[in-house]
């Protein structure tokens, strides 16, 4: 119990201090973004480290190989919240300010799927089965929406933030950092909140298949909860150090397809270990080494084919500017 106190105060104190830098609303440079992300980076690094130290070998390695997933997964999230801002119209000045309420929304919705998991966990051993075969059938989904290929992608309010607009209402313009304003004698929202609550709402269903991912990677809440806290903490600065380069990451969705596919064999080879089944299981360093390679190639063939696609487009775009000859010459 001291350990999760002093855990959860050092990470307010964190959150406390990233809202203080950037209280100010304004447009969040390349620089800024940049070296805010080594420092999220940093600090869970070193977090890994201190495990390591007190806890030896087996918990720090779970917790980076929960970290380097978590937030491989949330860089794929970031595709949507580029969406949500575009529909929603927010003012690049405001972006850091929904971001980092949504963020915090994300983190303690989280906590709550992590408890919830946890307690199944703890109960029934069977559950290992239904996450794999989840993990399994999300792997899929992903290879079949990346082979689709849609050029189009639009993103739709969720229940709950369809509910909260009809309840209190919504102001038809921005009013600064104001999340509620008064008109005519009632109470109601303003864009700003509620691309908040998108964001921060939409998050829960990222959490349907991270949440099962790194539970297949530990089953313990502390490394579980720290590894997502760590993710989803950085995540704000990640938006606007790679939101232009997102578009170049174009097999990033055949990676954690990969990734995930791994983690759910992992799953249910644990879950046959567990009844008794003579099975090979995967150790961490294995995952680790897995997670990491699939990152790595990933970001590889990426680049390299956004690459030839460019001189594709180049030459053409080239070849339509050439002057026709005429027909006499």
């Amino acid at each position: 119990m001291t350990l999760w106190v002093l855990t959860i105060l050092g990470l307010c104190a964190l959150i406390a201090a990233d809202f203080f830098i950037g209280r100010k609303p304004h447009d969040v440079s390349i620089k800024e973004a940049g070296i805010w992300t080594v420092v999220w980076i940093v600090l869970a690094a070193l977090f890994g480290v201190g495990l390591l130290i007190w806890g030896g070998g087996q918990a720090s390695g779970e917790f980076f190989a929960g970290f380097i997933t978590e937030k491989s997964l949330s860089v794929d999230n970031l595709f949507v919240f580029i969406l949500i801002m575009a529909k929603f119209s927010v003012p690049t000045h405001l972006q850091q300010r929904v971001l980092l309420f949504g963020v915090l929304i994300a983190l303690v919705l989280r906590a709550v799927f992590i408890a919830a998991g946890a307690a199944v966990i703890a109960n029934f051993s069977w559950v290992f089965y239904i996450f794999g075969a989840f993990l399994i059938y999300t792997a899929w989904k992903l290879i079949q929406e990346a082979r689709a290929d849609e050029d189009e992608e639009e993103w739709e309010e969720n229940r709950l933030l369809k509910a909260a607009e009809r309840k209190f209402g919504v102001a038809d313009q921005y009013h600064g950092t104001k999340l509620f304003i008064q008109k005519n004698g009632k109470k109601i929202m303003t864009p700003l909140m509620v691309v908040m609550l998108a964001i921060g709402t939409t998050d829960v269903l990222f959490a349907m298949d991270s949440i099962p991912a790194i539970f297949g990677l530990t089953q313990d809440p502390y490394i579980v909860f720290t590894a997502n806290a760590f993710a989803l903490m950085g995540l704000r600065q990640l938006y606007f150090l790679i939101g232009g380069l997102l578009k170049k990451l174009v097999h990033l969705s055949y990676g954690l397809s990969v990734i995930l596919g791994f983690i759910g064999v992992k799953l249910v080879l644990h879950a046959l270990h567990e009844n008794g089944v003579h099975v090979p299981e995967i150790s961490i360093p294995v995952s680790l080494g897995v997670i990491c390679g699939v990152l790595i190639i990933t970001t590889i063939t990426s680049l390299m084919a956004t690459k030839k696609q460019a001189k594709k487009e180049a030459a053409e775009k080239a070849g339509d500017e050439t002057p026709k000859d005429s027909i006499g010459a």
